[in-house]
């Protein structure tokens, strides 16, 4: 490469140090509307700034950015961890394990968005520099851990296509599960419904009617819909939820003034109100093909009303807005019989010692051979019709 096609890497200690416009050319591609509202900047930056990552939580940040010329062509948003927590994809054993053979697990590297599970690009390029700007982000992520002495790096919830090109660089490749609903080009709720069984259909139905029946009112809120009295409300719900899930909350009530004042149109909240007062809530974010369920809370506990909030709602407000797919979150497969079905996610992952990296790779062979299972199973026990079953008149 002559002078110009020079690529430097610089670390980033905040997000503050990037241009917003410098970020967010490399994250998406301009359009109104986010593909993945999770690596804008103004999401990562609302976590800095609201406290909610940062060296108190242990999320330390650690941002790449390759710039040509001057202008960036590549960013990643990466972290120092000093634990594993907020990740969703576990690699608790393999600290254990490593720390056990007398090594140091932690710190390590995490390109990654904090407390989220959602698939999206890890490996952020400008468009048209995809090739050296992921190349340029691998060899930049390899010599910071090498230079800062971390065990390993892991790269999560990238996508399929990432993690393919990873594993050619020689990266290892890993395999999970979550549960996805796909909108088969639904003209409404009953339309998806007339996919089910009819016990499927039927038992659907009644949940929502149980669900339904609390004795209030149910609203969806997104833009300047959203006001102060609705998020103090949603603190209260996500604190009880935080609390019992993971020991204490991961966002602090500021990310949420943040998240308002940056973020309004990229979120969706789900809120139930009896007698004049907000009870229970669903917090979802908005991208361009999916909506995406993140977090749940309750002052008050109603049959179905959980299911209703976070699933039904959801479903409703995606086929309305023609969005591809509901992302429902880590884990649950009481969302099965709701119609989201298994789905693949991936990550990437390098280990610094050579012999413990080939005990993971043997491991994560293993391991997908699992997870391509369990996918199989239980799809198979899913909610829809099989081919040539009729429709059943209910």
């Amino acid at each position: 490469m002559d002078g110009g096609d020079t690529i430097e890497i610089t670390v980033a200690g905040s997000l503050g140090e990037i241009a917003a416009a410098e970020w967010d050319a490399c994250a998406g591609d301009g359009g109104a509307v986010p593909i993945d509202p999770f690596t804008t900047h103004r999401f990562l930056k609302a976590l800095e700034d609201s406290g909610s990552v940062g060296r108190r939580s242990g999320w330390i940040p650690r941002h790449l950015v390759a710039r040509m010329g001057g202008t960036a062509i590549a960013v990643m948003p990466l972290y120092a961890k000093t634990h594993s927590q907020g990740e969703y994809i576990f690699d608790h054993n393999w600290a254990h394990a490593y720390e056990n053979a007398g090594g140091s697990y932690y710190p390590k590297l995490q390109a990654a968005v904090p407390f989220t599970p959602a698939t999206g690009r890890r490996f952020l390029t400008r468009p048209g520099f995809e090739a050296e700007g992921r190349a340029a982000l691998v060899q930049g992520a390899l010599a910071l851990a090498e230079k800062i002495g971390v065990s390993s790096l892991h790269v999560t919830f990238c996508t399929e296509a990432e993690r393919r090109w990873g594993e050619e660089v020689g990266l290892l490749g890993r395999a999970s599960q979550q549960f996805h609903w796909l909108n088969r080009g639904y003209g409404d709720f009953e339309a998806f419904l007339g996919e089910l069984s009819s016990r499927k259909r039927k038992a659907i139905r009644k949940e929502r009617e149980r669900a339904q029946a609390f004795g209030g009112e149910i609203v969806a809120l997104t833009g300047d819909d959203l006001r102060a009295e609705h998020w103090n409300a949603f603190w209260h719900f996500y604190q009880d939820t935080g609390s019992r899930k993971w020991g204490h909350p991961y966002l602090t009530r500021d990310f949420f003034d943040q998240a308002q004042a940056t973020m309004r149109d990229d979120m969706l909240l789900v809120l139930a109100r009896r007698n004049g007062r907000w009870m229970a809530g669903a917090l979802n974010f908005v991208g361009r093909d999916a909506l995406y369920g993140r977090y749940w809370g309750c002052v008050e506990d109603h049959p179905f009303l959980h299911f209703e909030l976070c699933y039904y709602r959801a479903i409703d407000w995606a086929i309305g807005h023609g969005l591809a797919r509901v992302e429902a979150g880590a884990q649950g497969e009481h969302k099965l019989a709701r119609g989201y079905l298994p789905a693949a996610t991936h990550s990437l992952h390098w280990i610094a010692d050579p012999g413990f990296a080939r005990a993971v790779g043997q491991y994560l062979a293993a391991e997908e051979r699992a997870v391509d299972h369990e996918i199989e199973i239980l799809t198979a026990y899913g909610p829809f019709r099989r081919g040539g079953e009729p429709v059943e008149q209910d």
